[in-house]
């Protein structure tokens, strides 16, 4: 198999009860019962479409029927294949992300992946500037000097959720969870101006002051009515551990 990039629609999705029930029964229980979590419906919408691509994927491309799939999670909640497939690809690794309009997911036969995906959409009532300071910690002074280069808030808030997704993105790779000191990763964030549909992969990442030549971050914006979604994912060659 290959690498693997998909995004489904999931506001666009309208399951009638039927369809719904068979979603619920094609997933695991402790699965259904984190989607049943959520509180609001479409919600809880995105995170079965997320259920269902990992099931999709492993289906179509590992060759497994969809009643013999078994997922697990780890002690952080990255989720992972049980199934024996250590002969074919011992380093299979996938991650999902939902927000906004859609739900999507990376996969790869080698290498670690993370994606993570952000509507631009202000978060609450407040205004950018007050956003901002809430966050305040989460960049490093050149990070922030880019987000803040233009003096229209809203392509700062683009260029926030930017920065967001690729620093989600390589924590969901690494699978290490919350407590992980944002700052100690910054972003070098290349080209500013992206095409929508577009793919690049010009984007390089410091760890610690020191420039990580391992790993690739893949961007791409979809455009649904007046909103922009920003897509990252991370993908490593090598099998690296991290310490937070």
């Amino acid at each position: 198999m290959g690498s693997a990039r998909w995004a489904f629609p999931c506001a666009a999705w309208a399951p009638r009860r039927d369809e719904w029930l068979l979603a619920a029964r094609l997933v695991q229980p402790e699965e259904k019962d984190r989607v049943r979590q959520f509180v609001f419906a479409r919600d809880a919408k995105a995170a079965m479409a997320g259920r269902l691509l990992i099931r999709k994927l492993i289906a179509e491309k590992l060759r497994i029927p969809w009643n013999e799939i078994h997922l697990q999670r780890t002690s952080k909640g990255k989720p992972f294949l049980v199934n024996d497939i250590l002969g074919v690809h011992p380093n299979f690794n996938f991650n999902i992300s939902h927000q906004g309009d859609y739900a999507v997911l990376a996969a790869e036969p080698e290498l670690q992946v993370g994606i993570d995906i952000m509507k631009t959409n202000l978060p609450g009532s407040g205004s950018i500037p007050d956003f901002f300071r809430i966050m305040k910690r989460q960049f490093t002074d050149a990070e922030w000097s880019v987000i803040k280069s233009t003096n229209n808030e809203w392509i700062q808030l683009d260029m926030f959720y930017r920065h967001w997704a690729l620093k989600e993105s390589f924590i969901k790779a690494i699978g290490i969870g919350i407590g992980f000191n944002l700052q100690r990763i910054e972003f070098n964030v290349s080209p500013l101006q992206l095409e929508v549909g577009k793919v690049y992969k010009e984007t390089q990442m410091l760890l610690d002051g020191d420039k990580e030549e391992g790993w690739t971050f893949e961007k791409k914006v979809k455009k649904n009515r007046a909103f922009l979604t920003e897509i990252s994912s991370a993908s490593c060659r090598e099998r690296s551990s991290f310490s937070s």
